[in-house]
C-alpha cells in the first residue's frame, strides 16, 4: 500500500501569519532581468536518468546508473527506475515552464534509449520520444539545451571495453551524437558534449563512488571498490572523454553547423578555490588546485595541451595528445559550460601522502580548510554541505576564466540550492523554500558585476527544474524548483515558492518574454 501524504487546513489567522513571514522573507526585489543584456538567457535543467523513468520502456537498455543503483550503492537504496517519470509527464512539465516563463530548458538525451547497445541499430521509439519533447518545448518558445552524456554510459559499453577506459569510446561516442545531430539538429541549436567530465573521470574511476565504482584500495577516497587503479585511471578517463568531445565537434562543424546554425561546447564542475592565508604556498594550492579541477579540461580545448602544473606532477600516469589530436582539441568549443554550487578553501598540503601512493587528490598536494570567518553565510542550511557556498564565488570564477582564458562565451548550466535530509512526510508538497529564493536571487545578482566588467556570460539555469533522482543520494536530497511528491503513482507536481519567485523575476508584468536565439560569437 502506498503511503500518501496528509494535508492540514491551517486555521485563517495562521495563514494570515504564514504570508506576512513569507513577505518578509521574500527576496529583495532590487534585481532585474532588465539588468542584463539582451538575449541572455534564463533556464533550468535536469538529465536523462535523474528525471525520466521508464528505465525499461520504449526500447531502452541499462545506463552504468541502472546497475550501480540496483546494486544498493545509493544512500537510500533506491533507483531511477520511475525518478520523476518525466518520460510520461513531459507535456505537463513543458506547460509548468511555458508558466513559469523559461527561456530554455537545458536536458539530457540517453545514450541507451536512442542506440540501445552503445552502437550500431538506433531505436525509433527513443527518437521518438525526444522528438515528442523538442517539438513541445519549441511549440512554447522554449530553447531545448542538449547534453548527450550526463554519467549515463550504456552499460553495454562498460561491459564489452570497460567504457571511458577504452579509446574505442571515442568511435562509439561519435557515432551516437551523429545520430542526435541528425534526428534533432534542425530544431536544437545548443549542444553539451558532455556533462562534468572531472567529475565522471574523478567520481567514477579514483574515488569510486559514482559508476562504474572503480578504485584503488588506497585511494584517498576509495570505498567498497572490487576493482580500479586510481593512480591512472582517472586520468585515461578524462583523456577519452577530451577525445570524445573533440570528435563529436569536429564532426558537428563539418557535417551539421553549416546548414543548422547552432553551438556546440562542454560543461565542467567549477568550484572556487580559495586560498585559506594571503600565504604564498597557499595561494599556489589554489591555483593548483583550480588547474587539476578546471584547466584540466579547459587547456585542452584552448590549447590542445594538459595544463603544466599537471604534466609535472602526474608524470608518465598523465597520457599525452598526439600532434592531431592536439590540433582537433584546440578552439573545439562555441561556448563552456559552468556547474557551480561552491567554493572550496585550500591550504598547501600540511601532511605527507604515502609515498607509494598517488591519485588526483594526493597529485594536487592541498588541504581543504572551511574557516566561518572567511565570509559571511558561508553556509546556506542548518544541515551545510561539505563544502561550502557563497555568491562571490562565482564572481570570481568568472573572472579568472575570463583573464585566464581570453573571456570564452560561457553559460552558468546548474547553479542550486540543495535540501538534504528530507522528511518523507512532505511528499514534496512543502512550498515554503525562501532559502532556495534567496539562494538564487543571490547567484543571479552576483553575475552582473563580472557581466558589466566584461564577461561572456550568456546564461543561467537553476539546477533543478524539478525533484530529480540526486545519484548517489537517490530521493534524500532535493534541488526543485518544482516539487515531486514520489509517494504517489503519477508523481504529483506541485509550485514551490521559489518557483514562483523565478516566475515573477522572469516575468514581473505577468506575461512571458521571449528573446532570439542567444550569439555566442
Amino acid at each position: 500500500m502506498e503511503r500518501r501524504c496528509i494535508s492540514r487546513r491551517s486555521p485563517a489567522l495562521l495563514r494570515v501569519l504564514l504570508i506576512i513571514l513569507v513577505a518578509l522573507a521574500a527576496p529583495a526585489s532590487g534585481i532585474s532581468r532588465d539588468d542584463f543584456p539582451s538575449g541572455f538567457v534564463f533556464g533550468a535543467g535536469s538529465s536523462s536518468y535523474q528525471v525520466e523513468g521508464a528505465a525499461a520502456e520504449g526500447g531502452r537498455t541499462p545506463c552504468i546508473w541502472d546497475t550501480f543503483a540496483h546494486e544498493g550503492r545509493t544512500e537510500d537504496k533506491r533507483t531511477g527506475d520511475i525518478a520523476a517519470d518525466q518520460y510520461h509527464k513531459y507535456k505537463e512539465d513543458v506547460k509548468l515552464m511555458h508558466d513559469m516563463g523559461l527561456d530554455a530548458y537545458r536536458f539530457s538525451i540517453s545514450w541507451s534509449r536512442v542506440v540501445p547497445n552503445g552502437r550500431g541499430s538506433v531505436n525509433p521509439e527513443g527518437v521518438q520520444y525526444y522528438n515528442n519533447l523538442i517539438d513541445e518545448l519549441k511549440k512554447y518558445g522554449i530553447e531545448p539545451h542538449v547534453t548527450l552524456l550526463h554519467f549515463d554510459l550504456p552499460q553495454s559499453l562498460e561491459d564489452e571495453y570497460s567504457g571511458l577506459l577504452s579509446p574505442m569510446i571515442v568511435e562509439d561516442f561519435t557515432a551516437y551524437a551523429d545520430v542526435c545531430f541528425r534526428e534533432f539538429g534542425d530544431r536544437v541549436k545548443y549542444w553539451i558534449t558532455v556533462n562534468e567530465p572531472n567529475v565522471d573521470a574523478i567520481l567514477g574511476h579514483d574515488f569510486g563512488i559514482f559508476p562504474p565504482n572503480h578504485c584503488s584500495s588506497s585511494s584517498s577516497y576509495g570505498l567498497n571498490c572490487s576493482k580500479g587503479n586510481s593512480s591512472v585511471e582517472p586520468y585515461v578517463a578524462g583523456h577519452n572523454l577530451l577525445l570524445s568531445h573533440a570528435s563529436a565537434v569536429s564532426l558537428y562543424r563539418k557535417k551539421y553547423q553549416p546548414n543548422q546554425g547552432g553551438y556546440i561546447g562542454i560543461t565542467l564542475l567549477c568550484l572556487w578555490c580559495e586560498p585559506v592565508t594571503a600565504l604564498p604556498d597557499d595561494i599556489a594550492a589554489a591555483n593548483r588546485a583550480l588547474d587539476f579541477l578546471v584547466g584540466w579540461f579547459v587547456d585542452p580545448i584552448m590549447y590542445g595541451r594538459y595544463p603544466s602544473v599537471m604534466q609535472k606532477l602526474v608524470g608518465s600516469r598523465l597520457p599525452s595528445f598526439k600532434s592531431e589530436e592536439s590540433a582537433m582539441l584546440r578552439g573545439s568549443f562555441d561556448f563552456i559550460g559552468i556547474n557551480h554550487y561552491a567554493v572550496a578553501f585550500l591550504q598547501a598540503a600540511t601532511d605527507n601522502p604515502d609515498d607509494n601512493f598517488q591519485d588526483w587528490y594526493t597529485d594536487m598536494s592541498v588541504s581543504f580548510a572551511f574557516p566561518q570567518t572567511k565570509v559571511t553565510k558561508v553556509f546556506v542550511s542548518e544541515d551545510p554541505p561539505s563544502v561550502p557556498s557563497a555568491p562571490w564565488a562565482m564572481q570570481r570564477l568568472l573572472d579568472y576564466i575570463r583573464d585566464k582564458y581570453g573571456n570564452p562565451p560561457v553559460f552558468i548550466h546548474e547553479n542550486g540550492y540543495l535540501e538534504n535530509n528530507i522528511d518523507p512526510a512532505t511528499c514534496g508538497r512543502e512550498y515554503h523554500d525562501e532559502q532556495r529564493a534567496n539562494y538564487i536571487k543571490d547567484y543571479i545578482e552576483s553575475m552582473l558585476l563580472p557581466i558589466r566588467n566584461g564577461s561572456n556570460v550568456k546564461g543561467y539555469f537553476v539546477w533543478s527544474f524539478v525533484d530529480s533522482f540526486e545519484l548517489v543520494d537517490g530521493y534524500r536530497s532535493r534541488y526543485g524548483l518544482i516539487g515531486v511528491d514520489y509517494s504517489v503513482e503519477n508523481r504529483t507536481r506541485y509550485r514551490r515558492y521559489s518557483a514562483d519567485w523565478y516566475s515573477k523575476f522572469l516575468k514581473p508584468n505577468g506575461y512571458t518574454r521571449r528573446y532570439g536565439d542567444v550569439n555566442v560569437e
